[in-house]
């Protein structure tokens, strides 16, 4: 586990909405407009080690986001992602998911979503 104190994911910051045992806050390296992401207060590294409640109180943060994104931007899509562990690109070792907007356009073929993140493992 890193050091709190260096940990900027453990301060709230810029809080959109919140509760009490997670928040949401733009995302500092923003995908797109709208691009947040929803993190435990509780200083944890591993989505699979929070609680039951502390995942619930995300997934209903998530909801609450995607309304806001939705009212604000209107996007045509979304991608939700989280990465656990260096091997997955974590590079922040507090839970984040984030919630990436997507619009027409915004690549020149969305195919694939998420699985592009392995180039070449997409099937035809």
């Amino acid at each position: 586990m890193e050091n709190r104190d260096v940990c900027e994911l453990c301060v709230p910051e810029s809080v959109l909405a919140e509760s009490e045992l997670a928040y949401v806050r733009r995302e500092s390296n923003s995908l797109s407009r709208g691009h947040v992401v929803v993190v435990p207060r509780r200083h944890v590294s591993d989505f699979f080690e929070m609680t039951s409640p502390e995942q619930m109180a995300v997934i209903e943060l998530l909801n609450a986001a995607r309304a806001r994104i939705e009212s604000e931007y209107s996007p045509d899509g979304y991608n939700i992602g989280v990465n656990i562990g260096a091997a997955a690109g974590q590079s922040r070792m507090h839970v984040h998911v984030h919630l990436i907007p997507r619009y027409t356009g915004d690549v020149p073929n969305p195919a694939g979503g998420i699985r592009c993140v392995l180039a070449g493992k997409l099937a035809a």
